[in-house]
């Protein structure tokens, strides 16, 4: 892991994002993909919304996935071991890119069929703490026809993009603060984990 760390940080310090495949072992991201789908399938999810605390809307003509918080005391063996992992992460970037990063937050995600997310960037405008963008994707036999690709646009360049499969076990990281992207809209179930390194204690 210490060489996708070193690949991560020099990434963040010059294009501001990095795609990496087959990030963890598959029977743990098999587990992890169960975890998520069961929580699906139990109800556990609600409408994504657009924005925070007074001003968080539904506005399904922006975003229309649906999202599943995991709260750090009441997470799974299999959770515990992944913010761990961000942990670590969070260490190394501070160690070399001097972010102040304090705390990782992160959810489950679903696309259903027709879902997307336009363009945006994850920092909030009215508050700053999310500095870095966490991606686990848990789709086995992802293929192109499947639809919903991260759409990634270079920094100053609203023509320039590279598009990204949702492949189980590719893991994207990007700037929170600089990187414009959007989801295109899905053809069939989309899952993710989908977290944030924040500046502050949560």
């Amino acid at each position: 892991m210490e060489g996708k760390f070193a690949a991560i940080i020099d990434a963040l310090a010059s294009n501001g994002w990095i795609i990496i495949p087959d990030f963890l072992p598959k029977n743990y991201l098999k587990n992890l993909a169960e975890e998520a789908s069961s929580a699906w399938e139990s109800g556990d999810f609600r409408r994504a919304g657009v924005g925070q605390g007074d001003q968080l809307k539904v506005r399904t003509e922006i975003r229309s996935d649906f999202i599943h918080w995991l709260e750090p005391e009441n997470l799974t063996a299999l959770q515990r071991e992944y913010w761990q992992l961000l942990d670590d992460l969070r260490l190394e970037i501070n160690r070399h890119l001097y972010l102040g990063l304090r705390s990782f937050e992160g959810h489950f995600a679903v696309y259903p069929a027709g879902s997307f997310y336009k363009k945006h960037i994850d920092q909030f405008q009215t508050t700053r703490h999310r500095m870095v963008s966490c991606l686990l994707y848990l789709n086995e036999n992802w293929q192109p026809e499947d639809g919903g690709q991260l759409r990634i646009f270079y920094p100053g360049s609203e023509e320039r993009f590279i598009e990204v499969l949702p492949e189980f076990g590719t893991f994207v990281c990007f700037r929170s603060d600089t990187i414009v992207h959007e989801v295109l809209p899905a053809k069939r179930e989309r899952f993710s984990l989908t977290g944030w390194l924040r500046k502050d204690i949560i």
